[in-house]
């Protein structure tokens, strides 16, 4: 497209110079043909006076010569009356020439070798005088060589710049269009950073704006797919929880041992699956009129599961809040999802026997979930809050907390991790209930405080 342009500009430039510089060369040689002949037209004049008051050549030589170019004028005065003809001066002339000037008594040039004469008829009472006057052919062609000249420097100088102006023109139309192509192919070779500067004409700016946004949309698919995966894997630790410990209780049999292998495997597995989705950006929706679901009912459903296996490992459980419904706008899956990763992250991450409690608290603006436990704590809850990085034991990815925070920040809400009243770790969950700005700490701090005085 570039040099297309440049192509098409040197096309229509280079024509218009000529259209313009020939003619107006033309029109230069031809003003200094004409002011030539008017300087000859002059010095002919100059005798005219001279050949009406007498013909004697003495006289009419001395004319000739206070011209200032006896050698490029001469004088041919016919013959007549008993006088013989008269010639002053060089003749360059044809007599043929000359006579038919005198005969039609109009003045005339020729051509002569060196350039050309002007033959001015003169009529006098003795008959028409024909008077010469020599016009150098360096004379003609004065000052039309540099006007040429300069004729041709503009119309180079117009070219060449028309050139330049077309090549810049060219790459700011290129330049934009080469990023998008190789923006294109970056992203196609999964280069997913990949973006255009939003820049040059209007046409590639709007291509421009429109690739980023497509490569945005399609670095948010790629990454919710990736979410989704690791969402998924996640919450099949609460089955593979609950084979890890019926496998425990099976004794030491050869068919026990390969059940507890197989176990062991898939863990391993759901875990590489998990951490292979770790990069994956977090994505929040906002819940669609009517979604949500009785986070009591959920609570009392998922706090009867673990209390099964809570019972074989001598765990005491205590669940609080959980007696009337209460609403909260997250999806039943979800909320169920994100009980199963704190309450599997207890079964995994404390000892056998360690309790845990689960209380729900209601207030006008939001809902707190707490899950505490008695266990030896998190030691740096900034790093279990990152998400991939777990608590470095084998077996944690760091997903389960990131899962609750992402529920919790889809209703406006946040994830805090404390110390519990019964020694170990709190989760405190809070859902925020119409979609606002979190509400003060300190106003957080005082539910959360009735919320542990209902609880004792």
């Amino acid at each position: 497209m570039r040099w297309a342009l440049v192509r098409v500009c040197l096309a229509v430039t280079t024509m218009v110079v000529v259209a313009f510089a020939v003619p107006l060369g033309l029109v230069v040689r031809e003003m200094a043909r004409d002011r030539a002949f008017s300087n000859a037209e002059r010095e002919a004049a100059v005798v005219v006076p001279a050949l009406s008051i007498t013909t004697d050549r003495e006289e009419l030589e001395r004319v000739v010569a206070s011209a200032g170019s006896d050698d490029g004028m001469a004088v041919h005065i016919p013959a007549g009356d008993g006088r013989t003809a008269v010639d002053l001066g060089r003749q360059r002339a044809a007599a043929a020439d000359i006579a038919a000037v005198r005969k039609l008594g109009r003045a005339s040039t020729a051509e002569v070798p060196g350039g050309s004469v002007l033959l001015q008829p003169v009529a006098l009472g003795l008959g028409t005088v024909v008077v010469e006057v020599y016009v150098p052919e360096s004379e003609v062609t004065n000052g039309v060589g540099t006007a040429w000249a300069v004729l041709a420097g503009v119309g180079i100088a117009l070219v060449l710049g028309s050139v330049a102006v077309a090549d810049r023109l060219g790459v700011r139309m290129v330049q934009p269009a080469r990023r998008l192509v190789e923006g294109a192919h970056e992203l196609g070779e999964g280069k997913l950073g990949a973006r255009v500067p939003e820049e040059g004409p209007d046409e590639l700016r709007r291509a421009a704006v429109a690739f980023n946004s497509m490569a945005d949309q399609v670095v948010q698919l790629l990454a919710n797919e990736r979410e989704l995966a690791a969402d998924l894997s996640h919450r099949l630790r609460t089955p593979l929880t609950v084979l890890r410990l019926n496998a425990a209780s099976l004794g030491d049999t050869p068919a026990a041992e390969q059940t507890r292998t197989a176990v062991a495997q898939l863990e391993r597995e759901v875990d590489t699956i998990i951490r292979t989705a770790r990069e994956a950006k977090p994505q929040t929706t906002a819940p669609g009129a009517g979604a949500g679901c009785d986070a009591a009912e959920v609570v009392r459903e998922r706090m009867a599961f673990w209390s099964a296996l809570a019972e074989d490992e001598g765990r005491k459980v205590r669940t609080a809040g959980v007696d009337r419904p209460v609403r909260i706008p997250v999806a039943r899956a979800d909320l169920a999802a994100a009980l199963d990763a704190l309450l599997g992250n207890v079964f995994r991450h404390t000892p056998e026997g360690t309790a845990f409690a689960v209380d729900v608290h209601n207030s006008e603006d939001a809902v707190i979930v707490l899950v505490s436990d008695a266990g030896p704590g998190i030691p740096d809850p900034e790093t279990a809050m990152a998400r991939g990085r777990g608590s470095g034991t084998t077996g944690s990815t760091g997903l389960g907390l990131d899962i609750v925070r992402r529920l919790a920040e889809s209703t406006g809400g946040d994830v805090r991790i404390g110390r519990s009243v019964l020694g170990g770790t709190e989760i405190r969950i809070w859902l925020q209930l119409d979609g606002r700005e979190p509400v003060r700490r300190g106003h957080r701090g005082a539910v959360r405080k009735r919320g542990r005085a209902a609880a004792r």
